[in-house]
């Protein structure tokens, strides 16, 4: 299939710049992977959609404020920005600097009144730098104080609260973007599929900036997907594999989810407890062995993730129901409604 094929015409005003007002009021289509049916609901109406023994497998990754402004050593005049996208090790990370030009290898920054700096040891033949970071104390806790959250850059207006930029289940840090599909929980609604017995597995995938990289290429299959690391412990294998044994229904919330799932799983369906780095590709043709269901936030144009979301729903079902999202004023992206395609 071409790019092309995945072009939907989106008006400007449709992309959410802000959350919903209640995290679990936005707007939910429903789509029938089989039937291609629509209907529409609140994202609250969940708990009518589920069943006792379904297993809703989330991504519980917390978005780090990895966007730090600084300068050039001894060039106060010269800001750099630098962007957070991969840990190396304890004290390296793959970045991605404006302006490249003053971040040549052997560059040297500072960030705040001296408390952290950086060397750039390499730059690879994409432009990203690999940084090594020098502090004293604990790296997170320098983040949390001189780093800003790097919202998408669709998103124009401010946040005013960051923790709307997470999920409320988030717990690990490292994704440059939040699992967006996963902003519409709250942990009362979480709790009540709880009490009517749905599982509720978690496992993490640190996402990077390479979410937002558009396909450049016209033919899909040509296309090199960013690797992410991921983590699915045992525990979350065991309550994965048993809910399908017991006939419940296993429901990715979100395309995170979905990967990793479809990373670890055997032929056969089988998650196997791993860590590691996937760069799992999902496009139509594609067979899914882990999954029954998808919550997913609506998805840019031509990108891979409206591409896993056609493998999965089928493509004439899946942009059609966009068709009618636009048509219907649903709220685009990351701080926008969703899809329940079961």
């Amino acid at each position: 299939m071409k790019k092309s094929d995945f072009y939907y015409d989106l008006p400007q005003e449709l992309i959410a710049q802000t959350p919903c007002e209640e995290r679990d009021m936005s707007r939910m289509l429903c789509l029938g992977r089989e039937s291609g049916k629509v209907s529409h609901a609140l994202f609250c109406d969940i708990r009518s959609k589920l069943r006792p023994g379904d297993c809703l497998v989330v991504n519980e990754s917390k978005v780090i404020p990895a966007r730090l402004i600084g300068t050039v050593v001894n060039k106060p005049g010269s800001p750099v920005e630098v962007l957070l996208l991969k840990q190396l090790n304890d004290n390296t990370w793959e970045c991605i600097t404006r302006p490249g030009k003053k971040t040549r290898k052997g560059a040297q920054l500072v960030f705040g009144d001296g408390e952290l700096f950086a060397e750039v040891k390499s730059v690879d033949k994409n432009g990203n730098r690999v940084i090594s970071f020098s502090f004293e104390g604990i790296f997170m806790e320098i983040l949390e104080k001189l780093g800003r959250v790097p919202l998408p850059p669709y998103i124009t207006e401010e946040l005013r609260d960051a923790n709307r930029y997470q999920t409320v289940y988030s717990k690990t840090p490292g994704s440059a973007a939040a699992p967006t599909a996963g902003l519409h929980f709250t942990p009362e609604l979480i709790k009540e599929l709880e009490d009517m017995g749905v599982v509720i597995a978690r496992l993490t995938l640190h996402i990077g900036l390479g979410t937002f990289r558009p396909v450049k290429v016209e033919d899909i299959t040509e296309h090199v997907m960013h690797r992410e690391w991921y983590d699915l412990p045992s525990d979350a294998a065991e309550k994965i594999n048993l809910a399908r044994e017991r006939g419940g229904r296993i429901i990715a919330v979100g395309t995170t989810s979905c990967r990793t799932l479809e990373s670890v799983a055997s032929e056969q369906g089988k998650i196997v407890p791993a860590s590691g780095d996937t760069g799992i590709f999902i496009y139509p043709g594609y067979k899914f062995k882990a999954i029954d269901g998808l919550i997913t936030n609506f998805h840019l144009p031509e990108s891979t993730l409206i591409m896993l979301v056609c493998a999965f729903a089928g493509y004439e079902h899946t942009m059609n129901a966009y068709k009618i999202a636009v048509e219907e004023r649903y709220r685009f992206f990351s701080f926008g409604d969703c899809m329940f395609i079961i």
